[in-house]
């Protein structure tokens, strides 16, 4: 049993949680500052709630749909709407070897709904069922984004490296 409830959890959190956080912010093309804001009230949310997991699964789980709820909520306020980002221009991947660089680019492309699919797919290594009740979408839904944006980064592989 994994409990939050000790504020010397930070370094834990932040060492095992605040680069996936980050990402899935990424993902949905949030900025710097709100993706800072999102990984911030994540960390309150845990330590306020005194919340108790399985696992580290369970754990990781739970924290990875937080900020995808925290992201959706984000993009859906008036503020959001409003506003373009200062950081429009900026956009923050996190550090990737040299060789897929072009890959994420593409990736970075990609629809916001398949964006995260192939994050939680590929990169925290969530099955399908999950990653797509994760992303709040069934399971025929999800395989379809998934086979939609492995469709499109094929072609885009193609287009840049045999056109």
């Amino acid at each position: 049993m994994i409990e939050w409830t000790q504020p010397d959890q930070a370094e834990r959190f932040v060492r095992e949680y605040a680069d996936p956080i980050l990402r899935v912010c990424a993902a949905y093309s949030l900025g710097r500052s709100d993706a800072q804001d999102v990984c911030q009230d994540i960390f309150l949310t845990l330590l306020e709630g005194q919340r108790q997991f399985n696992d580290r699964e369970h754990e990781r789980a739970f924290i990875l749909r937080c900020a995808i709820n925290a992201c959706k909520d984000l993009l859906k306020s008036s503020r959001f709407r409003r506003t373009a980002p200062l950081e429009e221009a900026e956009r923050f991947p996190a550090p990737e070897p040299e060789e897929a660089h072009e890959i994420w680019q593409a990736v970075g492309a990609l629809p916001p709904k398949e964006r995260i699919l192939i994050y939680l797919f590929y990169c925290e290594g969530y099955g399908l069922e999950e990653a797509a009740r994760m992303c709040g979408c069934s399971y025929a839904a999800a395989r379809q984004r998934l086979t939609r944006a492995r469709k499109r980064l094929r072609q885009e592989w193609e287009v840049q490296h045999h056109g």
